[in-house]
């Protein structure tokens, strides 16, 4: 395994979402309905990180098979996840923010990676972190890196859509008919 590409990466990651938080905050007076999950979001991605690197130290015997493939499908989706979700933040333009806040002249974007998934930037962020569990090469550390993650992402999901039903009415309720979560056909 390539410690030093991994730690760049991981580095990487973690500058872009810190950069990301303090130049996105909503500018919503009162701050919007983000109802706490953006500090969920930091506490549980912070828990788990932790948690996947003492479990990958801790169990050795949750070693994944084939670590240069496992590896290398980790990184790929590391870095399609990061693509999809700078996509997804770019093709909001100034609608982006890290908190749930709906601005007076918010419009509902249904365009672009949109049209696929209602949470394109969240689908994004869930391959990042699938790839980087991938890349500790641990069952243990990819169990607890994904999945707190992801239970925290659907509670932020709900509470977004419940913002956007809000403002949009039955506009936001016929894209949720026709437009999956965040994975396409799916979910």
């Amino acid at each position: 395994m390539n410690l030093p590409s991994f730690t760049t990466l991981s580095a990487l990651l973690l500058a872009s979402e810190v950069a990301l938080a303090l130049a996105k905050r909503s500018k919503v007076p009162g701050g919007g309905t983000d109802r706490s999950t953006l500090p969920l979001l930091w506490l549980v991605i912070c828990a788990s990180i932790f948690a996947g690197f003492f479990l990958r130290a801790a169990l050795p015997q949750g070693s994944l098979p084939h670590p240069k493939l496992f590896y290398v499908a980790g990184l790929i989706l590391l870095i399609l996840g990061l693509t999809i979700r700078w996509i997804a933040i770019i093709h909001l333009g100034r609608f982006f923010t890290v908190n749930v806040a709906i601005a007076q002249d918010h419009k509902l974007i249904t365009t672009g990676p949109y049209r696929y998934v209602r949470h394109p930037s969240y689908t994004g962020t869930l391959l990042i972190f699938l790839g980087f569990g991938l890349c500790m090469l641990n069952i243990y550390s990819l169990a607890a890196l994904f999945l707190p993650i992801a239970a925290a992402f659907l509670w932020r999901m709900h509470v977004e859509e419940t913002a956007l039903a809000e403002a949009f009415g039955d506009r936001y309720r016929d894209y949720t008919a026709r437009t999956r979560r965040v994975i396409p056909f799916l979910y």
